[in-house]
């Protein structure tokens, strides 16, 4: 067993894992933060994206042990300090951009990594990043309105697939 400390969401977590386990795992079994999800196994879904000292990471390709003094955050985290939807969480609801939801957690945190790098992409751009998340619900269309909405930009021009 090794001991990993790291900071979740803005707050001290630890606990003792043995060296096969995954970061989503950690988070899941360990913390309790089921708001990442486990689609595939094989890092093809996108529903266990996570951001890892800033970066986008699946977390099912990731050893806990590797997030050992990082910080970490879910979807957990993204919220308001108040509690209330954060910008891009509102828009995939305001534009209906959740559908079943299992994939929404990743694609949220897809997102944020997008506009934290890109504030204005294109629409082009927004389907290019999302390549890694699938949406098994085909919403592809109203998630990348929503994206294009939290980055402030008109969402009247997307054109449907």
């Amino acid at each position: 067993m090794t001991k990993v400390t790291m900071t979740v969401n803005g707050k001290p977590a630890s606990g003792d894992v043995e060296g096969r386990t995954l970061l989503v795992q950690f988070l899941r079994e360990n913390l309790r933060l089921t708001g990442t999800h486990v689609g595939c196994d094989t890092s093809q879904c996108g529903a266990c994206v996570v951001h890892v000292d800033g970066k986008a990471v699946k977390s099912c390709t990731m050893l806990a042990a590797e997030a050992d003094g990082a910080e970490v955050t879910t979807i957990e985290g993204m919220a308001n300090a108040d509690g209330s939807l954060n910008t891009i969480q509102q828009a995939f609801q305001d534009h209906h951009g959740l559908q079943c939801g299992f994939c929404t957690p990743g694609m949220v945190m897809s997102a944020s990594a997008l506009l934290a790098d890109n504030p204005r992409p294109t629409e082009a751009e927004v389907r290019d990043y999302l390549e890694g998340n699938i949406c098994r619900c085909t919403g592809y269309h109203n998630i990348v309105k929503a994206i294009m909405a939290a980055s402030g930009q008109d969402v009247g021009a997307i054109a449907a697939e």
